[in-house]
């Protein structure tokens, strides 16, 4: 096996971080809205209520697509194209998973303060 194959260290680089960063937010999540720290976006940063769903919920949205894109390393073990080819698949892996990420904690705002 390849270490030094961008799919391998990429996505295992990603992961790990996505995790250690939802890990951390999980842990010590940002109290009050800002524009410094947290998940912010207009939607998340309404109102306090928001605010405090969306850093929840996007931590730990952060932590599974972590360990998803960590898990997806392991395809560098079957898979071993060219390094230019490698770089691309990677970081179309890391913006797929930042995408989702933004979609699903969107959609989860949405659908809980619906009301509003």
């Amino acid at each position: 096996m390849d270490f030094s194959n961008p799919l391998f260290h990429i996505p295992l680089g990603s992961g790990s971080l996505f995790i250690i960063v939802g890990l951390f937010q999980l842990k010590f999540p940002p109290k009050k809205i800002n524009n410094l720290y947290g998940y912010r976006t207009s939607k998340a940063m309404l109102n306090q209520d928001r605010w405090n769903f969306a850093q929840k919920y996007s931590s730990i949205q952060l932590i599974k697509i972590g360990f998803l894109l960590a898990l997806s390393s392991l395809f560098s073990i079957l898979y071993q194209p060219k390094k230019e080819i490698a770089v691309v698949i990677s970081i179309a892996l890391l913006l797929t998973s930042i995408i989702t990420l933004v979609l699903k904690v969107e959609k989860a705002i949405d659908s809980k303060f619906k009301e509003e």
